[in-house]
């Protein structure tokens, strides 16, 4: 179903009630130092080496010889971890009999990963605190918690060792990585998303990245609650949806943008047909009526190839209510454009951009890639009648993650497109434990669209809008 949250109701007696100060996120475990800045306890080099690290290799070896790993595929994952935890310890057993008790736990739950998971780094991936991890080499490894860098306390043996995992991702995709390709975006079956380079390319070592899949994803009222934007900011933008403003969601890596878009997509009515286009697929929208699409890479042999913007053609002849890309990267910025002047508004994406501003010189710049021979005030013109909202999100150097713009796009002046701050981000400084300090606060500012609240009957109080000091 849509959302269903009641937003707090706001007393008007004696001027704008003051901004609600967000709560503090909820409290999980004891974060470990961050890398760098010379903090205390921060490890200074690679992992030391296991000393059971042969032992380790020589059980998994003979457990590879020795279980039927097709048998293993097809066994439900609880049954295949019993089965290989059970052969696991009767060679280790035979291996090394002198070793028992926790050291001997410790062993067989790494044998395990190795033989049904990704290996070192599958401890990292069943951690539902860690959103990202990163494997740079074989002994340098870190994750992503709380929008904070970690080095990771695992360790591969050698690059052969990555590749192995390496392959163990990409092989059911049918995909490969080697060295006339060397570079593979793939998902795990969780939804996790994969980028894998290599050697020559990343003459090191192979590199792994995996962006975490959340299964719960965030709701507007958890991102008030964290500070990521105010009541009022999102009483605002849950109207814009409603009334089929067309929203761009820009920011940098990390920044939430993916976040964002999920929680403001909650908004729409369950009475619409959605159509998704992502590569790959991360949205879990909560409406009934909803069409998933995602690109498709080239085959091994270099054909069949489905690109985004081949699905967003497509998806104008599906009848959409609303078309929602995941993210626009390329050509297809240009038929999205066009779609959203046709009759269909109320669409939603994201792009990695700085600024509202390098926001809409991105899409320009998109618009160019798809080969179209258009002046660029032509370009221009299609984008200020096509975008009215642009929310920039940012991630700061404490991990938080912030709207830090709310901008209007109101039209053309010369060659230039107008834009103007419906709410921005105001920053009073940090903390003495380096958190900042500041809100996202209305700049006094009305959107020009503001009269169509009222024809469609939905309550946005003037008063959210009006500019005012916080304490």
């Amino acid at each position: 179903m849509a959302q269903q949250w009641q937003w707090p109701r706001r007393q008007t007696a004696g001027g704008p009630a003051p901004m609600p100060r967000a709560a503090e996120p909820p409290t999980r475990r004891p974060v470990e130092p961050p890398l760098g800045g010379g903090f205390v306890g921060v490890p200074s080099g690679p992992p030391p080496a296991d000393a059971n690290d042969e032992l380790k290799f020589r059980v998994h070896r003979r457990l590879i010889q020795e279980l039927e790993t097709q048998r293993l595929d097809r066994m439900p994952p609880a049954e295949a971890r019993e089965a290989v935890d059970a052969a696991a310890r009767q060679i280790l057993q035979q291996e090394a009999p002198g070793i028992y008790g926790l050291a001997r736990d410790e062993i067989i739950a790494a044998i395990v990963d190795e033989v049904l998971g990704l290996g070192p780094i599958e401890p990292l991936l069943r951690d539902p605190t860690i959103t990202e991890v990163m494997v740079n080499a074989p002994d340098v490894v870190y994750y992503e918690r709380d929008g904070k860098l970690y080095r990771a306390p695992v360790r591969f043996r050698d690059n052969v060792h990555i590749m192995r995992i390496v392959e163990r991702i990409i092989s059911p995709l049918g995909r490969r990585v080697d060295e006339a390709s060397p570079m593979v975006d793939a998902r795990l079956a969780d939804g996790s998303r994969v980028n894998v380079i290599i050697p020559p390319v990343a003459p090191k070592s192979p590199t792994i990245t995996i962006r975490k899949f959340r299964a719960d994803k965030l709701k507007i009222e958890d991102l008030i609650n964290v500070g990521t934007l105010t009541v009022d900011a999102a009483r605002f933008l849950e109207a814009c949806v409603k009334i089929k403003r067309n929203i761009i969601i820009s920011g940098g890596t990390g920044s939430g943008k993916t976040t964002m878009l999920n929680a403001l997509s909650a908004f729409i009515p369950n009475d619409e047909r959605i159509v998704t286009i992502e590569d790959p697929a991360e949205l879990k929208l909560q409406q009934d009526h909803v069409v998933t699409l995602e690109a498709r890479p080239p085959s091994l042999e270099g054909r069949n190839e489905v690109t985004q913007r081949d699905l967003v053609r497509n998806a104008l002849r599906m009848r959409p209510d609303r078309i929602i890309v995941g993210e626009v990267r390329g050509g297809e910025a240009f038929d999205m454009l066009q779609a959203m002047n046709t009759g269909h508004e109320g669409s939603l994406t994201t792009l990695h951009a700085n600024s509202p501003r390098d926001a809409l010189a991105r899409i320009e710049n998109m618009v160019l890639m798809a080969g179209m021979d258009l002046p660029m005030r032509a370009i221009r013109e299609q984008l200020a009648s096509a975008i009215h909202l642009v929310i920039q999100v940012a991630r700061f150097p404490d991990g938080t993650r912030k709207v830090t713009h709310i901008s209007e796009v109101t039209g053309m002046e010369g060659q230039m497109i107008t834009m103007q701050d419906i709410f921005k981000f105001e920053q009073r400084g940090i903390d003495q434990d380096k958190r900042v300090l500041g809100r996202l606060v209305p700049t006094g500012i009305r959107p020009s669209f503001y009269e169509m609240f009222e024809l469609a009957g939905i309550e946005v109080p003037a008063e959210i809008f009006a500019p005012h000091r916080w304490a």
